[in-house]
């Protein structure tokens, strides 16, 4: 899941852990005398982080810039009274992504991160009480299944058979292409409908199971990755068995442990990242990107720049005057974007042992819930909620005899107009409501640390376009070439990554966006020779 943090919270311990000079007067930093062709970042979340390293890795020069006060993007953390929460992703699947960028930089993953399994995956809470758990064990699920619904464990077993094919081709085959030209779609098209790719996900699990509770255990992985399970493109159905695949798993410490890890690889390239350090626009000439500006006026010279930042926000704010082609701001304002979320943190003061790592509470509807946040943007009475319990897997994020929390819930986004100023403690009591009256009985007594965000924290602080917390919503005709291309189609030596382009988001999507670099960033060597013979 995804979150962003608050500018309030000063971050010191997190920035000197990864080495990142604290907030000063915001001075470009200085290039040196390093004749390696120069890539600027625009962002540290984990596409950033995964784009330096792979850059650093051909070559390149790298200088990552981040507008917070530490490096992680949505991957943020906070220390409060002692616990520790991760701002934002809280599940690690397809690690062999990870494994990459450390053998990238002659590492083991395993030297520095401890990863472990999380099992059951999820533990789904219906809203009768009922409970089902989701993991990578084909024969309990089968046997969940069957408890649920003896009839449907055939068409389950063909549901995970079409989940593999798509992710076959949706996953190995297309999550690290480029989409850089039409005729790039036109040769997967006939592959995407015959996996039935204009199907929504829920149609799609609809066609193998009946039983409507089953049909929402299948059908809800869109929500991590910001979109609605009755509009997300089938092609989505992949992560049922990409988790089966590789297994969910969490990291010790936290996720901020990752963020830590790969600030370190970067370093020891020889490269840099500096936050506080906000980007207000990308220098250009002839339509090539030049480099950027920095919020205090000074620029930085590049002979590329790679954007982490919001997609929308990149091209409507950081390339206001150029020009724009395809991504106009009439066309960047009639796209349709995920949902936002309200996400709040908190500790307790006892435990709560009988709760899962991930548990995901359903509330008395579904659909009407999903059109209510999607179509309706108004902030429904009843919720679906994701509650992370990391200290079930490890105790040390809170202090003994303590549990760390957050409890995530789905709302429109910042274009509903809603008043958050006036809505947030109200939302949050309700959530306590109903989490004190479902799986942490006495919650208000035993609260001893707490903290909010909403949309408009995503807006504010992570500059994410209507305060979605995962940029444009994943349907079809906004998926693949219909999203903005990993290569701009606006300027020459301009590149993106993270959930805005292509593949999309979730941590694999963010990985793999990077990973599409290496298809179309030159190696730093090649583009020195092409600038050398074109100066000539």
């Amino acid at each position: 899941m995804s979150h962003i943090p608050d500018r309030r919270h000063p971050g010191g311990q997190f920035r000197q852990q990864v080495g990142v000079p604290p907030a000063g007067n915001g001075a470009a930093p200085a290039p040196g005398r390093d004749s390696r062709p120069h890539a600027v970042i625009i962002g540290s979340g984990f596409g950033g982080l995964a784009a330096a390293i792979r850059l650093g890795a051909r070559g390149y020069r790298v200088t990552v810039l981040e507008k917070l006060d530490a490096p992680g993007g949505r991957a943020y953390v906070y220390r409060q009274d002692g616990f520790t929460f991760d701002a934002g992703p809280t599940i690690i699947t397809a690690p062999f992504l990870l494994e990459e960028l450390w053998q990238l930089c002659g590492r083991r993953l395993e030297d520095d991160i401890d990863l472990r399994p999380v099992s059951p995956f999820y533990r789904i809470r219906f809203d009768s009480g009922e409970t089902f758990d989701y993991s990578g064990d084909e024969a309990a699920m089968r046997a969940e299944v069957g408890r649920f619904a003896a009839g449907d464990v055939a068409g389950y077993e063909r549901f995970m058979a079409a989940s593999e094919a798509i992710f076959k081709i949706g996953f190995e085959k297309l999550g690290h292409v480029p989409f850089s030209h039409w005729t790039d779609l036109l040769r997967v098209v006939p592959d995407l409908f015959r996996l039935g790719g204009y199907r929504s996900v829920y149609s799609m699990v609809s066609r193998y199971v009946t039983d409507p509770r089953l049909r929402t255990v299948f059908s809800f992985h869109p929500l991590l990755v910001g979109g609605n399970p009755f509009a997300t493109t089938s092609i989505y159905s992949l992560i049922a068995f990409l988790e089966r695949r590789w297994g969910v798993h969490f990291v010790m410490g936290g996720t901020g442990q990752l963020v830590t890890g790969m600030a370190a690889l970067i370093r020891a390239q020889g490269n840099a990242l500096h936050c506080s350090r906000e980007v207000t626009a990308i220098t250009c000439k002839d339509r090539r990107a030049t480099g950027v500006r920095l919020a205090t006026g000074e620029t930085v010279d590049a002979d590329l720049v790679v954007s982490n930042a919001d997609s929308a926000w990149t091209y409507r704010h950081l390339l206001p005057t150029i020009g724009r082609r395809r991504w106009t701001d009439r066309r960047l304002a009639r796209s349709r974007y995920s949902m936002g979320l309200f996400v709040w943190y908190f500790g307790t003061r006892r435990k709560y042992p009988e709760v899962m790592h991930h548990t995901i509470l359903l509330g008395p509807r579904y659909r009407g819930l999903l059109d209510d946040i999607f179509r309706h943007q108004v902030l429904a009475g009843d919720f679906s909620l994701y509650l992370h319990r990391p200290t079930a897997t490890d105790p040390s994020l809170a202090p003994e005899g303590c549990d760390a929390f957050y409890v995530l819930s789905p709302v429109p986004n910042a274009a509903s107009g809603i008043d958050w100023s006036q809505q947030a403690e109200p939302y949050r009591r309700a959530l306590m409501q109903r989490l004190s009256e479902t799986v942490l009985p006495g919650l208000e007594d035993n609260l001893v640390t707490s903290r909010v965000t909403t949309p408009d924290d995503f807006a504010s602080n992570l500059l994410a376009y209507r305060g979605a917390a995962f940029g444009l919503e994943p349907i079809f005709r906004q998926s693949a070439w219909f999203r903005p291309h990993n290569r701009s189609e606006e300027l020459e030596r301009l590149y993106l990554v993270g959930a805005g382009t292509h593949p999309g988001a979730g941590v694999p999507g963010v990985l793999s966006s990077a990973r599409v670099l290496d298809a179309v960033v030159p190696d730093a060597a090649a583009l020195q020779r092409h600038d050398h013979e074109y100066h000539e």
